[in-house]
């Protein structure tokens, strides 16, 4: 269902607007909204950015701190790892990281010099290492490099060639000329070549374009003594970065700190742009706020402690926009998620969860189908679930949804009687999905198809049922017969004209029966169609819903996608199961074979059967089921400080009534 709001105006004393907001914050139900312009009053100045600026250099450096520490881990096993985002703190814990300002901006100061540091070594020693590449062919030089130079009649070359062009030089060489190969590495050489000062343009002439790079050295180290002292520098250089990385990673165990710190800060942020949204006076402070109807009274108890205060609880006008708070057990909340992905529910119109929940699983458990994958995604998902649970959303919403689909496949899959594929010795209650056709108004069409049809018509029925409540809540008696209740009854007997069609089931009165009801309620529905149109409007209207009808039947079409998914999971489960079975059979490397086939082949089916049947699943709630009634449109509630980037804070409240039980338990022996 979906929580009544109310709303709370309140006046407080200027110097305790901290207490105040810390107090909302700790009831977790307090969303502040803008203030209404308010005689004698005016907006506070907007903060000067200042919290914002340093939670955002807070971020940088942990984000610098897990890179840097999740980097080492690889090349260093054993190394521990930074905290995961989304462990529990206390209320307590949370809010005593105001204390540690002093310690975690000195821990951000050595990150960051850390991080220059390393970023200067790792340049120098990548400068470093491109030189020594570039020293490796003049390593065997055992005289200064800078003895090869020219004297008064000679010109002196001495470098680097690609070694085919040095083979064509030698050819090429003038007779008053001498070369020689001193070393080779990789495909250069390390030539020396000596003209005549009367040749060494045609020297020169030879060299261009051929590749050649003069010796970059200089200095009276011989070539051998360069290399090693640049091996040597390189070396050293590296043992000074592996220091600095593991220093830096020495520094992870204090991620949890710093995360825990970081969402500190931005809960302080959030504070300071409240000021935005908040009125004032000479002394005071007015704010205004949604909170859920059930939760006025825990909101007056903190603000009781919270200082002087002036309050009052309020319904919200008719034209105002309230935020949307769903409260549902926690089986229906973990499909919000799915309903919140199209569109947030409008605070003023019927939770749509539990309806669509229901159908959503029971149409995954009957794509899926199959005992043995039901099983799975009962104990995977109850796995995921149980590791999140006391949180909402995310992945332990995914896993509850999956848990309970998984209970409908299982239901599905003895119907249709299917363990991964193999099909069990007992009876079988429903069509076999490949196989079995039921003539169909003279036309055999696979049966589980029909089914399929005719579970969209029973959603379609119950999305008119859902309109016609919605506008019964807001006293739309007449609309709600009309729009809902008719269109529901020609859903009923529509489905019942299909049903009476299919000759296997051999009711031909459902035919006649159907027929009348929808034949009436579709007479009924033209003619309430243009009821709030004047005349031409009344026709087109009428004319209009008659021309509705091949839209749905097109809806109704669209629940054969139910039936595909379903044939193709299953089709390919029977397969893997068969060549497996036949493999295992043959003992040897076969069964080992056998048994890898089994777990890749249905892991890799359960996956991809999963995610067909989390999308098209969808898609049927969102357009076919959510397109009779539902507005959406919504804003969800947030709470202040209710958003964390990297922890999940234990609601107040819980951790107080757990205090309060461990104080009143006795004391053991």
């Amino acid at each position: 269902m979906i929580a009544k709001m109310k709303k709370l105006n309140l006046v407080g004393m200027a110097y305790e607007k901290d207490a105040v907001l810390n107090a909302l914050q700790r009831t977790g139900a307090v969303e502040v909204k803008l203030h209404r312009e308010e005689e004698h009053s005016a907006p506070l100045p907007p903060a000067d950015g200042t919290l914002s600026a340093y939670h955002a250099s807070l971020e940088d450096a942990l984000e610098r701190l897990t890179q840097a520490v999740n980097a080492y881990r690889k090349e260093h096993k054993g190394t521990a790892r930074p905290e995961k985002d989304g462990f529990e703190v206390s209320y307590e814990e949370f809010m005593a990281a105001a204390n540690d300002r002093a310690r975690m901006d000195g821990l951000i100061a050595r990150v960051n010099a850390l991080t220059d540091q390393k970023a200067e070594k790792r340049a120098l020693l990548q400068k470093t290492e491109r030189t020594l590449h570039a020293a490796a062919v003049y390593r065997t030089v055992e005289e200064p490099l800078s003895s090869y130079r020219g004297t008064a009649h000679t010109r002196v070359f001495f470098g680097t060639l690609p070694f085919n062009a040095w083979e064509n030089i030698l050819e090429k060489l003038p007779a008053l000329a001498e070369g020689k190969e001193l070393a080779k590495e990789d495909d250069e050489v390390l030539v020396l070549l000596v003209f005549h000062k009367s040749c060494s343009e045609e020297g020169e002439a030879l060299l261009s374009g051929t590749g050649f790079t003069p010796c970059p050295f200089e200095g009276e180290e011989t070539g051998s003594a360069l290399y090693a002292r640049l091996k040597g520098e390189c070396e050293e250089l590296a043992k000074e970065l592996d220091s600095l990385e593991q220093e830096t990673a020495e520094l992870g165990g204090e991620t949890r700190a710093l995360k825990i710190y970081c969402d500190y800060i931005g809960y302080e942020a959030e504070k300071a742009a409240l000021d935005e949204k908040l009125r004032g006076t000479e002394r005071t402070f007015l704010l205004e706020a949604f909170v859920p109807g059930d939760a006025e009274e825990l909101v007056r108890r903190e603000l009781s402690s919270a200082g002087t205060v002036y309050l009052e609880f309020s319904e919200p006008a008719e034209d105002e926009e309230v935020p949307t708070l769903c409260k549902n057990n926690a089986v229906i909340s973990d499909f919000e998620s799915l309903t919140n992905t199209y569109s947030v529910p409008n605070a003023r119109e019927m939770d749509p969860n539990t309806v669509m929940a229901v159908f959503y699983s029971v149409f995954m458990g009957f794509i899926m189908a199959d005992i043995g994958y039901g099983l799975l995604m009962m104990l995977g998902g109850g796995w995921l679930k149980y590791k999140n649970r006391g949180r909402k959303g995310g992945l332990g919403a995914l896993a509850g949804v999956f848990a309970i689909g998984g209970i409908f496949a299982v239901i599905w899959g003895f119907l249709f009687n299917s363990l991964f594929g193999i099909t069990l010795p007992i009876p079988t209650l429903l069509p076999n999905a490949q196989s079995d056709m039921w003539p169909f108004a003279g036309i055999g069409i696979p049966a589980v198809l029909v089914i399929a049809m005719l579970l969209g018509i029973v959603q379609l029925l119950a999305g008119y049922v859902c309109k016609a409540v919605q506008c019964w809540r807001r006293g739309e008696i007449v609309d709600g017969i009309l729009d809902g209740v008719v269109w529901a009854v020609f859903s009923l007997g529509a489905g019942l004209a299909i049903a009476g069609l299919v000759e296997e089931w051999n009711i031909p009165i459902l035919v006649t029966v159907g027929g009348i009801t929808a034949g009436v309620t579709l007479v009924i529905a033209m003619i309430a169609a243009g009821r709030h149109e004047k005349f031409f409007g009344k026709l087109s209207k009428g004319f209009g819903t008659l021309y509705g009808i091949i839209n749905y039947m097109s809806d109704i079409l669209s629940y054969a996608r139910l039936y595909g998914l379903m044939l193709s999971g299953a089709v390919i489960a029977q397969i893997v199961s068969q060549y497996a079975v036949g493999f295992i059979t043959g003992g040897g490397v076969l069964a080992v074979l056998g048994v890898l086939l089994m777990l890749v082949g249905h892991v890799f089916n359960l996956a991809i059967g999963l995610l067909g049947a989390y999308i098209h699943d969808a898609r049927l709630q969102y357009v076919e089921f959510y397109g009779r009634f539902y507005e959406g449109e919504g804003e969800l509630f947030v709470p202040l400080g209710s958003k964390h980037e990297h922890v999940f804070v234990k609601p107040y409240a819980a951790e107080k009534s757990e205090k309060k039980s461990g104080a009143a338990a006795p004391a053991r022996a």
